[in-house]
């Protein structure tokens, strides 16, 4: 006499990570991280809550885990540019083009993810806020080392390497508010061009 085989019920379906990173990332850099629930991600994917849950622990977890995947794919990119011993025209030059490359030829929202979860962070959670800390901290880091090299090289204005390394920042994340607000890459290329040049000497 054959046994009946009983269907294993209880075996969770296999969570595809990636997926779910790359959903959530999306969805947040297009409608804002404060505007998208694990409900959304789990339509957007097919996944259960209870298993998005156990993948990431929370909706912090998930935010946070989120930024890391932006970190490596958008912010690292630039902290690479930044961190080369080329002349500060060529360094701007490549910056620049980085910031305002054609987002519709590879599928990305305008605009800057890290920057617009900066801009809701008393919305975010704690381990998402500490993740923006971190990537500001080596961003920050980044602009003062170019800075450094630059003053060696007697390519920088005489300003205080942390104040430079601030305003530098503040080019960066007022560019990307403008590409998020539909400016032209053209026009924003010229800003930036404009802040990043006022404190370099040109050679």
């Amino acid at each position: 006499m054959h046994q009946k085989q009983v269907p294993n019920r209880g075996r969770p379906k296999k969570l595809d990570r990636d997926l779910i990173l790359q959903s959530a990332m999306m969805a947040y850099w297009s409608k804002g991280p404060s505007n998208v629930s694990i409900n959304d991600i789990c339509k957007l994917t097919g996944a259960s809550k209870p298993g998005v849950y156990r993948e990431f622990d929370s909706d912090d977890g998930l935010k946070k885990s989120v930024l890391k995947t932006y970190q490596a794919l958008a912010i690292q990119p630039l902290i690479d540019i930044l961190d080369t011993d080329q002349p500060s025209s060529e360094i701007i030059d490549a910056a620049i083009c980085f910031m305002t490359q054609d987002r519709r030829s590879v599928g990305i929202p305008e605009g800057c993810l890290y920057v617009i979860m900066d801009a809701q962070s008393d919305q975010l959670g704690t381990a998402t806020r500490g993740e923006l800390r971190k990537i500001r901290a080596e961003l920050l880091a980044a602009y003062s080392a170019w800075v450094e090299r630059a003053k060696v090289q007697g390519q920088f204005a005489d300003i205080p390497t942390d104040v430079a390394a601030l305003f530098l920042e503040t080019q960066h994340v007022g560019a990307m508010r403008l590409q998020r607000e539909g400016v032209s890459a053209e026009t924003v290329a010229k800003v930036l061009r404009v802040g990043f040049e006022a404190t370099f000497c040109q050679t």
